[in-house]
């Protein structure tokens, strides 16, 4: 890192870290009316702090739902402009009862800040306004163009987002989207997600008799909607763990011996984590690895089933009614609705007889893919080894983050994650935390980032 920038971080790392402290301890809980006027506080404040740093057109931004906060430097011609994207929202902070300290009195504790929110996502987000503070501070100008588009509705799936980007797409035009908002592989091991499933996720409704019948009088001469319910579950996956439902694996990519080798590289211990989790074995989908039928490759999952009698005891009867909530993970060129109406023609062909069967579409996301080998990516990985004194590793996440290909399809841009946290720091959990020593390798990987962006050119 530049000698001015180091100095300048070092020098103001305690003011950084109250600021911080004071972003964290505004409960700006997106999913509660309660916390609505806590919501504007939190985006107020954030511009606040942006045009604190140096940002210039600093506007807080009406949508349907919580405000947008936007603001920009533009004084870099001929180089790419960066696009950086993050929330101000947070999770509710339920169970109170197991948080050691307040969730909204944030304390440092063993080099780790404590808080609803601290690393998803206010630590990370606050790494990109510091890096912008910094260099405007000693250096004077950037390497790049950057925008900030900060959202407070991530934490309810971004509603009012894909409508914003489509009506602000000329103000948000970039050449490349970041994003600071999720986990590195493993403490010390730096990581860029090229890859994002997709989701789609359905409810399967099974009605038999008007209402629940005597099973000594019916039984065996009517259908059962749970009986047909699982035979119809069964259908959908075959004994080696492949989906059964014919054109499923439609646009889906054969991993390469690269990807592979990459995947075995990460060295996951299948063994240790099938005890960590309690089970005999780990299974899935024959000829994939756990991480590639985790990160890689499709899922069908079944969420949850119900029907019948659910008390204590046993209550003989045909239950009139049966069902299950389904979702499935999407990668590569899979697409959300194409999907669901193959779903559709395997039920209509797989039906028992005797029963009526409703499904209903709940969720849908498309995936998300960049190359590894695009200069962006590969401009963070130099990043990324300056920042952490060690070479990134590459990695697929097998969560979904659905705005993040709205993003990319609505503004034509790539984008590039370039995660801080790390996977144990309570995401959505209480005693959520953020280690401090990834806000200062952050900083200064952004900064080392800045740099190669401008090197590698529009």
């Amino acid at each position: 890192m530049d000698s001015q920038l180091q100095s300048y971080l070092s020098e103001h790392r305690d003011r950084h870290l109250a600021e911080l402290i004071e972003f964290v301890r505004i409960p700006s809980i997106s999913a509660s009316t309660e916390h609505k006027p806590d919501m504007l506080k939190a985006a107020e404040w954030l511009a606040d702090a942006l045009r604190r740093a140096g940002l210039e057109h600093v506007e807080v931004l009406s949508t349907a739902g919580h405000p947008v906060v936007y603001g920009d430097w533009l004084h870099a011609p001929g180089q790419p402009t960066a696009l950086i994207y993050g929330h101000y929202d947070v999770q509710p902070a339920d169970p109170l009862e197991q948080w050691e300290t307040p969730p909204f009195e944030p304390v440092i504790r063993d080099g780790k800040l404590y808080g609803r929110g601290a690393t998803d996502d206010k630590a990370q987000l606050y790494t990109h306004v510091k890096t912008v503070e910094a260099y405007l501070n000693t250096i004077g100008t950037l390497p790049v163009n950057v925008k900030f588009c900060i959202e407070g509705e991530e934490e309810i799936a971004s509603p009012s987002l894909p409508a914003f980007l489509e009506a602000q797409a000329e103000r948000l035009k970039a050449d490349a989207i970041v994003i600071s908002d999720g986990p590195m592989h493993d403490e010390g091991a730096p990581s860029i997600c090229y890859g994002l499933r997709g989701l789609c996720g359905f409810q399967l409704d099974i009605q038999g008799a008007k209402n629940d019948l005597h099973s000594g009088l019916y039984g065996g001469g009517i259908a059962n909607p749970a009986t047909a319910l699982v035979q119809l579950l069964a259908s959908m996956r075959g004994d080696d763990g492949h989906i059964a439902i014919e054109g499923f694996y439609d646009g889906v990519n054969e991993l390469s011996e690269a990807e592979r080798a990459a995947f075995r590289e990460l060295a996951l211990d299948d063994a240790k984590q099938a005890k960590e989790l309690a089970v005999p074995e780990l299974t899935g989908e024959v000829g994939f690895s756990f991480l590639e039928r985790t990160t890689a490759r499709p899922t069908l999952e079944i969420n949850g089933i119900y029907g019948g009698y659910q008390g204590e005891g046993l209550k003989p009867i045909v239950p009139s009614t049966a069902g299950a909530k389904i979702s499935c993970r999407l990668v590569d060129h899979q697409d959300p609705d194409q999907i669901m109406k193959r779903i559709e023609a395997h039920i209509k062909k797989h039906k028992p007889a005797g029963v009526t069967v409703k499904v209903q579409q709940t969720h849908r996301g498309k995936p998300f893919y960049i190359s590894p080998e695009h200069p962006y990516i590969q401009a963070a990985a130099k990043a990324y080894e300056d920042g952490f004194g060690k070479e990134p590793v590459y990695i697929r996440s097998g969560g979904s983050i659905p705005i993040v290909e709205v993003f990319s399809r609505v503004l034509g841009a790539p984008v590039v994650m370039m995660d801080f946290g790390l996977p144990g720091e309570n995401m959505h959990a209480p005693n959520e935390h953020f280690h401090l020593d990834n806000f200062d390798r952050g900083i200064a990987t952004l900064c080392r980032y800045w740099q190669e962006l401008q090197s590698s050119g529009k």
